[in-house]
């Protein structure tokens, strides 16, 4: 993989130095409002930047929802948010035909799906046929409504909560449905001193105000730009490499892997993996991607690509196991 013919590397790290200024401005923003949770922060710039969904897991109260809604303020484009319910139907979703009695025919009712930034928000509380209603705009960036299809404007990202804590009225995310998710990000709690920021945030009579700081035409050009940082061949083979361990452990001596894995990632886990890397050394100004920017990033790509057998799950094994076990067998370029 090379640079394009018209960009030389000096040009390309200046223009990565330039565009990402507006970074910096863009957390200072978002960490005026969450504190503590600098990962959770760092991982939704790199949806931004690779133009990937993301799902945010973690139990309640870890400000997940404020995080979403906190940075779509900070940025000048138009954002919903759908409150997922086991009562909730594919229409309240996408949208529905609607019987105008004037015209004497059936119109489309675009649903909250339309528009620049969706907030799913405890994507697990629907049922199947719910979450399925999001399959084509998340893959294909366009809905279908009755006989018509309707393009969604850019940017179009889906941001999506779950609650991991087993409750009533949950139903897990499908196997296609994550696979739409670029990272899976789990959230953990802040430690000591930031929540004692937390405490002391919160008796503050007037809350912080989120300026709008970065125009989506602005993040359209950063996205262009992240996918021409250079990626030399070695590190593509390394990216092939984790990923076809997860389908085939015994490629890379990791027999004792295949009985714990049903499936391993999909292409998409490929495609997701190199852009991610490269929005990761975008973060770092930098316009190439070393092998740390693929460690940095895989595990919240292949987390919810990878599945459990029912024997790695009655011994408690985790995907990030398997991954923390391939990172350690694969050898670095």
């Amino acid at each position: 993989m090379s640079i394009s013919s018209s960009t030389t590397p000096s040009a390309l790290t200046e223009k990565v130095q330039e565009q990402s200024l507006w970074l910096a401005t863009l957390t200072s923003e978002v960490n005026k409002v969450i504190v503590g949770q600098a990962n959770m922060v760092e991982k939704l710039l790199i949806g931004l930047l690779s133009g990937g969904h993301i799902l945010l897991e973690g139990v309640p109260g870890l400000a997940k929802t404020l995080a979403i809604k906190t940075l779509s303020s900070a940025i000048h484009a138009k954002f919903s948010r759908i409150q997922f319910t086991p009562d909730l139907l594919p229409a309240d979703v996408v949208g529905t035909m609607i019987y105008n009695l004037a015209q004497n025919e059936f119109l489309p009712k675009k649903g909250p799906v339309f528009a620049n930034f969706v907030l799913a928000d405890e994507i697990n509380r629907a049922p199947e046929k719910v979450q399925s209603a999001l399959l084509e705009a998340m893959a294909e960036k366009q809905v279908t409504i009755g006989d018509q299809t309707f393009k969604l404007d850019e940017p179009f990202l889906v941001l999506a909560t779950q609650n991991p804590i087993e409750q009533g009225g949950t139903y897990p995310l499908p196997e296609a449905q994550a696979d739409r998710f670029l990272l899976k990000v789990l959230i953990s709690y802040p430690g000591k001193e930031d929540e004692r920021l937390i405490i002391r945030q919160h008796q503050l009579s007037e809350q912080q105000k989120i300026q709008v700081v970065l125009k989506p035409e602005q993040l359209l050009e950063a996205r262009q730009t992240v996918k021409s940082i250079y990626m030399d061949e070695k590190v593509e083979d390394y990216i092939l490499n984790l990923i076809f361990a997860t389908r085939q452990p015994e490629s890379v001596k990791l027999e004792k892997l295949k009985p714990l894995l049903s499936f391993g990632a999909s292409p998409r886990g490929s495609i997701g993996l190199t852009m991610a890397a490269k929005a990761h050394a975008f973060l770092q100004q930098r316009a190439y991607v070393t092998p740390d920017d693929v460690r940095a990033i895989v595990a919240e790509v292949l987390r919810h690509r990878i599945g459990l057998s029912y024997e790695a799950q009655a011994e408690n094994i985790l995907p990030d196991d398997v991954i923390r076990e391939i990172l350690n067998t694969v050898p670095m370029p």
